[in-house]
């Protein structure tokens, strides 16, 4: 019987190639997955850039709103008010955005074989692509930088199913990434509740939905 000593001298070459060959895809797949995190990792980074600009912004509506309610000027507090409702939707979209990623991200840091990469890599690629579609009309740069994400997660994931010979259920995928976009959505609603004040109303005309979380 060959024993390991004897392989890794180079004695058992036929045997060491053949274990290597079983070792490489798996090594590849991991290599590219840690490619894929980093990613991720690094667009959470400019997620986050983005959102201390828009609480800023926030910040700064809100109290012109204020001052404005303050010296009864009415028209000028529409039109901040209006402000401050739009730059909420897009504070709400990027907030859940970004929660998205770094749940697809942690699950991704976990994976430690060829199941686990199924099982994680097509409700990721699913959940790049919602975050992508969700986020592009409030901040258009990132969509480039999330369509490469998209494409790499797709790759891996052809490159899985040739190893592993296994198809994936896409409907659970898909499912799975709606209910982890869906989670996001309500946290960051919830959170907001919590943390921002509501918009002061500013007429009665004015009193829709639009104004409020």
């Amino acid at each position: 019987m060959t024993d390991f000593k004897t392989m890794w001298t180079g004695k058992d070459k036929k045997l060491s190639s053949e274990i290597r060959k079983q070792l490489s895809p798996k090594k590849k797949l991991r290599d590219k997955i840690q490619q894929a995190t980093h990613s991720l990792e690094l667009q959470n980074r400019k997620l986050d850039v983005a959102l201390r600009t828009l609480r800023e912004k926030d910040k700064y509506y809100y109290t012109k709103v204020l001052e404005a309610l303050r010296t009864h000027d009415r028209s000028r507090a529409i039109l901040y008010a209006n402000e401050l409702a739009e730059l909420r939707k897009a504070l709400k979209s990027i907030s859940a955005a970004r929660l998205a990623l770094e749940q697809i991200t942690l699950r991704l840091n976990t994976v430690k074989d060829i199941g686990d990469i199924m099982v994680a890599i097509s409700p990721a690629m699913s959940v790049v692509k919602g975050v992508r579609e969700n986020i592009m009309h409030v901040l258009p740069q990132a969509e480039d930088e999330l369509y490469g994400i998209q494409e790499m997660l797709t790759h891996i994931l052809v490159d899985a199913e040739q190893t592993a010979g296994i198809n994936i259920d896409f409907t659970a995928a898909n499912d799975e990434a709606e209910r982890i976009l869906r989670e996001a959505e309500a946290h960051v609603e919830r959170e907001m509740k919590e943390k921002l004040p509501g918009i002061p109303a500013v007429g009665e005309e004015e009193k829709h939905s639009e104004f409020m979380y």
